[in-house]
């Protein structure tokens, strides 16, 4: 593949803080988050955990004996504004490697740029199956699909108890993407799948989808959206009387922020995870777990953002290990040498399987989930 760089004017994106500003000798890392608009929350949760571990890495002596920086740009939680967030970072910033961009529809947007350029990218939450199966070498994600996310859920559903379920989700790759997966992992195991609801992500008043849930019976209803608009559900379906048990899935429903925002209307909901921060001993690294858990109470970070904020101490952690192991700070370097990185992470441990076409894989962690319930205004294992 050619590695060009055209020449265009690219759209500046906001200017938003980072680790400092950039010198010559230090490395740089881009991370593209949506740090304003719907998801503000997550992407900066996300954003919070790559500073942590930024300054975990600068403090031991940097990568390869240089400083590590950040190069911090905001999304706004619009495709487009990933797009000129990502050509900004690898046109202007020349980042040889960067992490993003929460949302599945923002990762997907900015997939053709990497192609363009050749630069690798950490994907740190997106969970579309099309990320890694649309034959994109330059694709490396940590966090699980939704159908490996439907698939450990799977072995709950006889214990919960589950004979008919209905979907709400958000009208994009994520949520469209998640309703498809769980739906199929449902009927293979013998439960009724009624109604799929859709919202847009920027949409406060749910109560028509609300009422055909309630119309179609059920006694499961799962949620796919961003936490702010979780909130809003949960009032909602209380509101309306809807007699069903809720339960998240995308791993980005931060319960601790929810018993904060939805109150009693949170009880009784459960929440699939991809890090139960309440429990950091139970991580496979518990070492790691709790030593992140405590930096961030340390910094005065909000605990509700932890079950967002190690993605992104795990995306920057990752992309150290390849740098490291690629010897240089180079974009196809890093990208071939990532292949062959095992990190040790709060979620667990990290290392790639090929997915996609063959010659064009992207790369894929089997990253751990967890079940958590809200009982009584307080977050508890659900088994």
């Amino acid at each position: 593949m050619k590695h060009w760089i055209k020449s265009a004017v690219v759209l500046a994106a906001v200017a938003c803080a980072g680790s400092g500003a950039a010198s010559a000798d230090a490395i740089k890392i881009g991370v593209n988050e949506p740090l304003t608009g719907a998801v503000a929350a997550s992407g900066n949760y996300v954003t919070d955990g790559a500073r942590i571990a930024a300054d975990e890495i600068n403090a031991s002596g940097g990568i390869l004996g240089k400083k590590v920086d950040l190069i911090i740009e905001d999304n706004k939680s619009n495709p487009k504004e990933a797009v000129s967030a990502a050509e900004k970072l690898i046109v202007k910033d020349k980042v040889p490697v960067m992490m993003g961009a929460w949302s599945s529809t923002y990762t997907l947007a900015v997939m053709p740029k990497l192609m363009e350029y050749g630069v690798p990218m950490v994907v740190e939450t997106s969970s579309s199956g099309k990320i890694t199966t649309s034959g994109n070498p330059w694709i490396f994600r940590i966090s699980p699909t939704s159908e490996m996310e439907a698939k450990a859920f799977g072995g709950k559903v006889g214990d919960l108890g589950i004979k008919k379920a209905n979907f709400l989700v958000v009208n994009n790759d994520w949520g469209r993407g998640a309703a498809a997966e769980f739906a199929n992992m449902l009927k293979d195991k013998g439960v009724d799948v009624g109604v799929t609801e859709t919202m847009d992500a920027q949409a406060t008043d749910l109560s028509a989808q609300l009422a055909s849930i309630k119309a179609a019976g059920g006694d499961t209803l799962f949620v796919t959206t961003g936490v702010e608009q979780l909130t809003l559900v949960l009032k909602q379906a209380k509101e309306q009387q809807l007699d069903t048990r809720i339960i998240t899935t995308g791993g980005s429903s931060s319960p601790d922020q929810l018993v904060q925002q939805a109150g009693g209307a949170a009880d009784g909901s459960l929440h699939i995870l991809f890090f139960a921060p309440w429990f950091p001993q139970m991580a496979p690294n518990p070492k790691v777990a709790e030593k992140f858990v405590g930096e961030w109470k340390k910094r005065g970070l909000d605990f509700a953002g932890l079950t967002e904020g190690f993605r992104g101490y795990d995306g920057i952690m990752t992309i150290k290990a390849g740098i490291e192991a690629a010897g240089k700070a180079e974009p196809d370097a890093i990208r071939q040498a990532l292949w062959g990185v095992k990190v040790h992470g709060v979620n667990g441990n990290i290392s790639f399987i090929k997915q996609g076409p063959e010659g064009e894989e992207s790369a894929q962690n089997q990253p751990n989930i967890y079940l958590v319930k809200i009982a009584g205004g307080k977050v508890q294992p659900a088994e």
